[in-house]
């Protein structure tokens, strides 16, 4: 997907969420308000479209606290890209979510 690509708000909602440190999908559903039917087959979207990626935690770690493995989520460098262009179209989305370096200022 190209920079210049335009995301829906939900997407980019989504990215900002995990550009913000909201890595799983339960973190993200909490801090977006989204539902799970909305979230996951919008990541799975930004995954096809290679702005985001996933992987799996390890099942001993899940086990170690008593649940199921999550599946973490990463921005990508074309992800950045889209969500710098996405930020400019949504002025909002810093404001709602920032992210971690801009928390850390």
């Amino acid at each position: 997907m190209a920079a210049e690509a335009k995301l829906s708000h939900t997407a980019a909602m989504i990215l900002q969420a995990i550009s913000a440190g909201y890595v799983y999908g339960f973190s993200i559903m909490e801090v977006t308000g989204l539902p799970s039917g909305t979230v996951y087959p919008a990541m799975r979207r930004l995954e096809r479209d290679d702005l985001i990626r996933s992987q799996w935690e390890k099942q001993s770690i899940a086990d170690a606290e008593q649940r199921p493995p999550r599946k973490y989520y990463k921005v990508t460098a074309g992800g950045r890209s889209t969500l710098e262009a996405s930020r400019k179209r949504y002025p909002l989305l810093e404001r709602l979510m920032p992210t971690e370096e801009a928390r850390s200022v």
